[in-house]
């Protein structure tokens, strides 16, 4: 594991942008044996938190980092849902969804700043301080130091790597000629704190549903005790502007309740906008510098750290000294993750039409909801095989990377865990040590080598490797091999060990492993 040198001026990965992918990215890095910068043009004072919910596939892919469990801590696991239609309410709860393969079941309920301190902490632990007011203003590309030189005003950053965290308008993406495809919503977003009348729980959390869009109250209120989430109309007059905004939206969704103090509030625009490439040479996008969603379904954070868990890995291998900027591991990071963000656009333009749709086709609908829904949506609460299937693809357990050139599947007596390029699931297994469940194991930052019972594992000649760790799992007959990615995905599956030892050179980490 490499040391961070604050005192230095060069590093491995030079992170622009503090916000959670950011802090993932290097977090990620580190922890996978990389010299680690991360700079930020803000001061240190906390922003407004514009992302509220942190789905399943995000928590297990922040497990092997020991930060998963601080976030449970400071959010609000599987809280009640009281969805309100045409002046009737039905609850529900965000958790305990039917997903037997994950230790994370449920949402999470958490404010974008506190998943932003829990990661900063864990950076801080390890010896990473944000650089804060350090703008990035362009980079240049030394190829006779095979280094990128980040300009941040007076202060020059040398690094082998750059990866521009640092928001829509990214200047890492500008200064890479990165094109930014897409455009902007006709509506904004009002998010706003405030104090309401009480006749709403106040441990739950609350959806009204009226013809003109939702309208989102939550208990992460930062100034007051509620935050208020809605799509705002275009500001045609000052009848709609400030403190008067939250309540018109409450009553045009049909809320009873009145608001009685505006503590905060801001009109946020938004986009649907995708960067044509994800990297250019030794600079790298991740988060909303390489993608802009509507926040319908809460997919933006949730992608930005899952970008984060499969790149930060990826740049520490690289590090290493045996691959090349042209290496399929560093080519992977894009076919992938952009891959993933164009369903994923796709999916919350849809979900952004249903939920704030101005067009006649939006309006029926939302009013046919208002007016059956009540009756209908505790039938549709009650199909738990159609809510799994519904959880698992706006959290991303059904994305997979079968066709990315890190994907190896074939052979005689291959496990039949999952494919390649498929995320591991977790389950009960037996090891020499006992029982336990399947991530567990592999909650530590490496790539693990699952072998099955009679799988042979050659240990000559041996790799003393810590980032490779190698398991026997006793309850699963034949010879095969299963090696699982620092992400949660297969990357190698058959019978094959040499094959296998091929696929653990591609990424840069050896051949084998001596120890069982």
């Amino acid at each position: 594991m490499r040391t961070d040198n604050p005192g230095g001026e060069r590093c491995d990965v030079l992170v622009a942008g503090a916000g959670p992918t950011g802090l993932a990215v290097a977090l990620a890095a580190h922890d996978h044996g990389a010299s680690v910068r991360v700079v930020d043009c803000r001061s240190r004072s906390p922003r407004p938190s514009r992302a509220f919910l942190v789905h399943p596939r995000t928590l297990e892919v922040l497990r092997p980092y020991g930060v998963t469990g601080a976030l449970l801590d400071l959010g609000h696991l599987g809280p009640r849902m009281h969805v309100h239609l045409n002046g009737q309410s039905v609850s529900a709860r965000l958790g305990d969804f039917r997903l037997a393969d994950t230790a994370y079941p449920h949402f999470l309920l958490a404010r974008q700043a506190d998943v932003e301190a829990v990661l900063g902490r864990a950076l801080g632990d390890r010896g990473v301080a944000v650089e804060w007011d350090t703008r990035v203003q362009g980079y240049e590309i030394d190829s006779t130091r095979n280094s990128v030189v980040t300009h941040c005003g007076a202060k020059k950053f040398e690094s082998r790597y750059l990866v521009g965290c640092d928001g829509r308008s990214s200047t890492v993406r500008t200064a890479a000629g990165i094109d930014w495809r897409g455009g902007r919503y006709r509506y904004e977003v009002l998010l706003a704190d405030v104090d309401v009348t009480d006749d709403v729980q106040v441990e739950d959390a609350h959806v009204f549903v009226g013809r003109r869009g939702l309208v989102f109250l939550l208990p992460l209120g930062e100034r007051a005790r509620w935050r208020l989430v809605a799509t705002a109309p275009p500001l045609r007059s000052r009848a709609l502007a400030g403190d008067m905004l939250p309540q018109t939206m409450l009553d045009d969704a049909g809320a009873s309740c009145r608001v009685v103090d505006v503590a905060w509030s801001e009109r946020v625009s938004v986009e649907h906008r995708l960067a044509a490439r994800f990297r250019n040479g030794p600079v790298f996008l991740a988060g909303d510098a390489a993608h802009a969603y509507s926040p319908a379904g809460g997919q933006g954070m949730n992608a930005g750290l899952q970008d984060a868990a499969n790149l930060g890995w990826k740049l520490a291998f690289a590090t290493r000294g045996s691959l090349s900027d042209d290496s399929p591991l560093l080519r992977s990071y894009e076919q992938e993750r952009r891959s993933v963000a164009r369903r994923v656009l796709a999916l919350t333009r849809l979900l952004h039409w249903v939920e704030a749709g101005r067009d006649p086709l939006s309006f029926f609908a939302r009013g046919a909801v208002s007016s059956m829904g009540a009756s209908l949506l505790p039938l549709a609460l009650r199909q738990r095989r159609l809510e799994a299937r519904a959880v698992r693809l706006l959290s991303q357990l059904r994305w997979n990377y079968r066709r990315s050139i890190l994907s190896i599947d074939g052979g005689a007596d291959a496990p039949g865990v999952a494919s390649a390029g498929e995320r591991l699931p977790d389950e009960h297994i037996r090891v020499e040590g006992g029982r336990c469940r399947l991530h567990e194991l592999t909650a530590v930052p490496a790539v693990h080598v699952l072998l099955c019972r009679d799988a042979h594992w050659p240990t000559t000649p041996p790799v003393d490797d810590e980032l490779v760790k190698v398991h026997r799992i006793l309850g699963w007959s034949g010879t095969g091999v299963v090696i699982v990615r620092p992400d949660g995905y297969v990357g190698f599956r058959g019978a094959d060990s040499h094959r296998a030892g091929a696929w653990l050179r591609m990424v840069g980490v050896g051949s084998a492993s001596s120890s069982e």
